[in-house]
């Protein structure tokens, strides 16, 4: 497994494949990985000839009171299990190489409305920091296809819709959320995590489920609805 720190090396190596017909799946991560991540290689290596892992904790998607500094950072034993699902190339450039001008200066791809809803309303500016880096670490490796998770949807949607409007061509892969066995989905700030605050995360998972079987079952009235998933979520805070 080679790793890789530059663009240059790196669009270098990706053009080498294409001249020799090689297919190239790109699975972008921040590191910390875990079994869900691997999942995503796993889908990439059935589907192309080659795959590249990215690691790289991109600032611009922080926002000034959240974990940058903090977020796991595990990359010998990152390359460690890549290695091990015989992954090409490694990725892993730093901040500088990915924004060569620095500073508040920077070129932004921001995708229009979806990005203002639900996470991206409580994280402003995050969704046009995951999609700038996407767009940058696309043009670097220049992928066939690339390989999401679908845990994080909302990111999922709204990749797609910029790859589809800014005619990019590759193919946006979705793989399923990964989960432990007791149904809580896998994530690398799942190790932020106190020992009675992981007890109760799967209840969320359970109280989700038990909405989607009342629609299931008939049930349409958002009203309704949401009197199960919260009488499920408040099941969870009383048993505390």
């Amino acid at each position: 497994m080679r790793t890789i720190r530059t663009v240059k090396e790196m669009q270098s190596w990706s053009r080498r494949q294409a001249a020799d017909g090689r297919s190239v799946g790109f699975v972008p991560t921040m590191g910390a990985l875990h079994q869900g991540h691997l999942d995503l290689v796993r889908a990439a290596k059935v589907r192309d000839d080659a795959v590249v892992a990215s690691i790289f904790v991109n600032p611009t998607q922080f926002g000034p009171n959240e974990d940058f500094d903090a977020y796991p950072r595990t990359f010998d034993q990152d390359c460690a299990l890549l290695a091990e699902l015989d992954v090409d190339v490694v990725f892993n450039p730093t901040v500088d190489e990915m924004y060569p001008t620095g500073g508040s200066r920077l070129t932004w791809v921001d995708v229009d409305d979806l990005g203002q809803h639900w996470c991206g309303a409580a994280r402003p500016g995050h969704f046009r920091g995951v999609t700038t880096v996407v767009t940058k670490l696309f043009n670097a490796v220049l992928p066939d296809r690339a390989y999401f998770g679908e845990k994080d949807f909302q990111q999922l949607a709204i990749i797609r819709r910029m790859a589809r409007e800014l005619l990019m061509e590759l193919e946006i892969v979705a793989v399923p959320i990964a989960r432990a066995d007791d149904g809580l989905a896998l994530s690398s700030r799942n190790a932020y995590l106190s020992e009675s605050a992981r007890a109760e995360a799967p209840g969320i998972y359970r109280a989700l489920q038990q909405v989607q079987q009342a629609f299931r079952d008939g049930e349409r009235s958002v009203k309704a609805l949401l009197a199960i998933l919260t009488g499920c979520l408040e099941n969870i805070s009383d048993a505390r």
